[in-house]
């Protein structure tokens, strides 16, 4: 997955990409092995390239406060890119995150036939379950989370394509 941000004026992006239970992410020329040991409230407990570290999150829309060793960044996710007004799906068969939250449960695999309708994976957000539903018929295309983890607002889940 691909995020696009800006901080002071500099616009930069951010790959993602799922390693078993960790992320490689890659900023520029550099990459790093990151696992999310917790999440929970705001607070990440995260073991970077074999390091603990500890940051905590705050958003407002587009506009994400990142704290770690007492250093705060702030961050303006960029526009532009595939969105829509209903933030639950960027175009036909893809299903995104109505809000931050986290993946509590994933119940689909890739390659999977599903059925409108059918409960494919559950978010917790502010507390509430949010069940991420089949729009249609098809066949789980791409599977872009795994429990555990922290999603983004808008953020690609699934990807179904009719079968």
């Amino acid at each position: 997955m691909k995020v696009n941000f800006e901080h002071n004026g500099q616009s930069f992006s951010v790959d993602l990409t799922p390693a078993g239970k960790s992320y490689l992410v890659k900023a520029g020329e550099a990459t790093v092995e990151v696992q999310i040991l917790q999440a929970k409230d705001g607070k990440l407990d995260l073991l970077i390239d074999g390091k603990r570290v500890a940051a905590y999150v705050s958003s407002d829309n587009n506009r994400r406060w990142v704290t770690v060793n007492g250093r705060t960044l702030v961050f303006n996710k960029s526009t532009g890119g595939r969105r829509s007004g209903s933030g639950h799906h960027h175009t036909a068969g893809e299903l995104t995150a109505p809000m931050p939250g986290q993946v509590r449960a994933v119940n689909v695999k890739e390659g999977e036939a599903v059925t409108k309708g059918q409960t494919l994976l559950l978010l917790e957000a502010m507390k509430m379950e949010i069940r991420v539903q089949a729009p249609r018929n098809g066949v789980v295309r791409k599977l872009s989370v795994q429990q555990g983890q922290t999603v983004e607002r808008e953020q690609l889940l699934v990807e179904i394509e009719e079968s």
